[in-house]
This record gives C-alpha cells, sequence and structure tokens, in this order.
C-alpha cells in the first residue's frame, strides 16, 4: 500500500508499506512517525512487539546537478533525480533488509535455544525438550525460511529495475551495500544448524520413546510370568492337599 503519490515526489511525503510487515517512511518528520505508524495498526492484522520492532534510518538527497544517475555513500544515495520509481526502488530494499533484520532475530533465538540444550546435554547427558515444543520449533523454522523466500520475496525480479537501467543500478547498488545476499547465506547457515539439532533431538526423542515401549513390554511379560509362577505353585499346593 502507498499513501500520498503525487507529483513532485521530493517535496512530499509518503509512506510505504509492505504486506509482509514492513513499512517506509520517506521524508517525514520525527513527529510525525507516529500517527503514520497509528494508520497501519487501524488495518493491520496483527502487529510485533516493540522488543520485536527493527528500525533503520536512511537518507536520500537529490542533486539535480549530478552527473551520474546516482551516486552512493555511507547510510546514503544522492539521486540525479528522485521520482516514484525511485521511492519504490528504496523502499523495497529498505523494507526487505528490516524484514531480514526481523527473521535473523527469530532464528538467532532459536539457535540459543538449541545452544543451551546442547551445553545441558554436555552436562547431563539428557534433556527436557517435550514433542510438543521440538515441533513448535520445526514449525517455527520452516516458517521463518519461507516468509523469507516467499513473503519477503527476496529473490524475485523487480519489474521496475527491470524496465530501466538507472533503477536497476539503484536496486543493485542498495542490495550490496544492505549486503541482502550475504545476511539470507548467514540465514540459511544457521537454519540448518537448527535443522541439524532438530534432526538429531527427534531420532532421540524417538528412540526414548521405543525404550519406554520395551520397558513396558519387560513389565508385562514380567507381570504374566509372575501371574504364571503363582498359577504353577497355586495348582501345585491344591494337589498337595
Amino acid at each position: 500500500m502507498e499513501i500520498g503519490v503525487e507529483e513532485n515526489p521530493s517535496s512530499h511525503s509518503y509512506m510505504v508499506v509492505f504486506q509482509y510487515g514492513s513499512a517506509v517512511l520517506f521524508n517525514v518528520e520525527d513527529h510525525e512517525i507516529e500517527s503514520y505508524l497509528a494508520i497501519i495498526r487501524r488495518h493491520a492484522s496483527g502487529s510485533l512487539k516493540v522488543h520485536e520492532m527493527r528500525k533503520d534510518d536512511y537518507v536520500v538527497k537529490e542533486k539535480p546537478l549530478l552527473r551520474e544517475e546516482m551516486q552512493g555513500g555511507p547510510d546514503y544515495i544522492v539521486l540525479k533525480h528522485v521520482d516514484i520509481d525511485s521511492i519504490r526502488i528504496i523502499s523495497s530494499v529498505l523494507g526487505q533488509s528490516i524484514a531480514l533484520d526481523y527473521h535473523v532475530s527469530q532464528v538467532d533465538g532459536m539457535v540459543e535455544e538449541f545452544t543451551d540444550i546442547n551445553r545441558v546435554m554436555e552436562k547431563t547427558g539428557t534433556f527436557t525438550m517435550d514433542r510438543k515444543k521440538l515441533f513448535q520449533l520445526v514449525g517455527k523454522a520452516n516458517s521463518n525460511l519461507a516468509d523469507v523466500i516467499l513473503k519477503v520475496g527476496l529473490f524475485d525480479r523487480s519489474e521496475i529495475a527491470w524496465r530501466e537501467a538507472k533503477y536497476a543500478q539503484i536496486y543493485e547498488y542498495l542490495r550490496e551495500e544492505y549486503e541482502v545476499t550475504q545476511r539470507f547465506g548467514n540465514l540459511d547457515y544457521k537454519l540448518k544448524f537448527v535443522e541439524h539439532n532438530i534432526h538429531f533431538l527427534q531420532e532421540a526423542l524417538q528412540n526414548r520413546k521405543s525404550d519406554l515401549l520395551e520397558w513396558c513390554i519387560i513389565v508385562l511379560l514380567s507381570i504374566e510370568n509372575i501371574i504364571g509362577i503363582y498359577e504353577i505353585i497355586r495348582e501345585t499346593s491344591i494337589v498337595a492337599l
């Protein structure tokens, strides 16, 4: 959803909202931010807790006398002309970057949880996680990866960048500036660590269940044997009488 798209983009304020949860505010004063976010909350199906939110600042400058179409710098980009399409391109990369930050933090939480489990296993030789909790972690890991690829569209082609070279230059520069591909690679590596731990714990839980069944069978057989011995002794006693 885009709000306030008009002519002379650089002199107006914009808010670009993405379905996967990111919002990019362009040319908005600090004291106005909350009122813009309130608009989103009224129409959103859900919202993150304050400690889960991610925020970043980026400067876009317009210099009509610039020789090139764009020029990059640390935490800023200079454009010869700022128009609606350049705002869309910049917003798309910034939105993806913020969303990626969120998903990385979610996966980091899972990595930390499995690290704690491994430390306990190292000391005690066992773990206390139940099957339900493990399945929840499986779902969380899968949904994070699916969201990054499908909802955030991290590797989807930008139609605007595809149409015109100057927008493609902005798009590629920002993706490189924000290390989008490298950060996804790190996320994927962490998810593989989580996946490895999940697989190990699933096997351990399955073995634990098998051990329990074996013990149940042993107990039942023992009870059956005891009953059998009792019956033999009882019959022997009756015959003796």
